[in-house]
């Protein structure tokens, strides 16, 4: 029906008591703007973004590199003991962990599709699920850039105690004992001059 007036939508869409048509329109609506569907998107809705095509081809990798490693090794590797699995993808995972931050920022300012906030539910599981395996199943991490910008700032701040006590005793006026003589009666003679005289 082609007819688009207001008595053939009602007739259409409302006709019965529970109008299941609009109320699965509302919630597929509302579950495609929960997850941010329109993030993974072009602008005009015509496809994946390069963004996002380009995030899964490298999480696809990742997953690849996990399996690749663990063939024939799973059963023989004790569950701590994963060194071929991090050493081997840990390039892979890190282009993967880089994009996902990239995009992550690029969504905050508005990025291919036009909309802000969050990546599309897809992408955000997709990290999540890789997270998990390298940290949690593997016991992998990345190695820390900032270490030394850290010790550096972390031995700064241990030392600022010691420069403050030190400069402070320095410069401060030191007190300098001043003895006070107590009044006395003279020498033994003088005394003995006084009583000669009253006597």
């Amino acid at each position: 029906n082609s007819s688009e007036s207001h008595n053939c939508a009602k007739s259409i869409l409302t006709s019965d008591r529970l109008q299941i048509v609009v109320t699965l329109s509302e919630f597929f609506n509302e579950t495609w703007e929960a997850a941010n569907c329109a993030n993974c998107l072009k602008n005009n809705s015509e496809g994946l973004s390069n963004s996002t095509e380009e995030f899964l081809d490298l999480f696809n990798k990742s997953l690849t590199c996990f399996e690749h490693n663990l063939q024939g090794q799973a059963i023989d590797l004790s569950p701590n003991n994963y060194t071929e699995v991090c050493k081997n993808c840990n390039e892979t995972y890190t282009k993967l962990n880089d994009l996902y931050n990239h995009l992550q920022r690029i969504n905050r300012q508005g990025g291919e599709s036009a909309h802000s906030a969050h990546l599309c539910i897809d992408v955000e599981d997709a990290m999540n699920i890789t997270r998990k395996l390298w940290s949690r199943t593997f016991n992998c991490s990345l190695p820390c850039s900032d270490t030394v910008p850290v010790i550096a700032v972390s031995s700064f701040i241990l030392f600022l105690p010691i420069v403050f006590y030190l400069s402070s005793f320095l410069h401060s006026k030191q007190k300098k004992r001043i003895l006070i003589l107590p009044k006395r009666i003279q020498s033994n003679a003088s005394l003995v001059n006084i009583q000669e005289k009253y006597s």
